[in-house]
C-alpha cells in the first residue's frame, strides 16, 4: 500500500516539478517597448516555425500567421535568394526575414535600418530558435542579404 501511495503521489506532482528549460535565445533579449507587426508564411505541416513564431512573439512582435501550400512562390515574390531559403518567411517594416533568425538581430535590424532586402538563416542549423535541440547547437550565421543577390555577414554564432 505504502509502495502503491509513493506511486500515486509522484504521478500527481511530477507535472508540478518539471519546468521547461529557459531557451538560450530569450535570456537577456530586451522585449521591444512598442510592438512590432510580422507577417509570417510558413508551411502548415512545419513545427519548428510555430517555435520561431512564439520566440519572436515572446520580444514583443505581434505576429500575422499565414499558412500556405505554395512557400516557393511567395519566397520568389520576396526576392529571398535559393541559396538562403529556410522554411519560413517573415515581412517587418519593410524588410525579409528568412529563417530561424535570432529575435535579437531582427531588432538590430529594425534599429540600424541599413539598405537591404532583409536577413536570413539559410537551411535549418541545430540550436536556433525554434530548432533547439537539447544540447546540440551548429554554428551558423545570420546574413543580410539585399536585391541585387549581395550578402554579408550580420552576425555569428559560433558558441551559444
Amino acid at each position: 500500500m505504502k509502495f502503491l501511495r509513493l506511486i500515486l503521489l509522484t504521478v500527481v506532482l511530477s507535472p508540478f516539478s518539471i519546468r521547461a528549460e529557459e531557451s538560450v535565445w530569450d535570456k537577456g533579449v530586451p522585449v521591444l517597448e512598442n510592438p512590432v507587426e510580422m507577417t509570417v508564411y510558413r508551411s502548415p505541416t512545419c513545427g519548428c516555425c510555430g517555435k520561431w513564431l512564439e520566440h519572436m512573439k515572446k520580444h514583443g512582435f505581434t505576429v500575422r500567421d499565414i499558412k500556405s501550400n505554395d512557400m516557393d512562390r511567395i519566397k520568389k515574390e520576396l526576392g529571398v535568394p535559393e541559396n538562403l531559403q529556410s522554411c519560413h518567411t517573415a515581412l517587418v517594416n519593410g524588410y525579409v526575414v528568412e529563417g530561424h533568425v535570432p529575435a535579437a538581430d531582427v531588432q538590430k535590424l529594425l534599429q540600424a535600418k541599413p539598405e537591404a532586402a532583409g536577413l536570413a538563416v539559410p537551411g535549418m542549423p541545430a540550436g536556433t530558435p525554434g530548432m533547439e535541440m537539447g544540447g546540440k547547437k551548429d554554428p551558423f550565421a545570420v546574413l543580410l542579404f539585399d536585391k541585387k543577390g549581395r550578402v554579408s555577414t550580420f552576425q555569428e554564432y559560433r558558441f551559444y
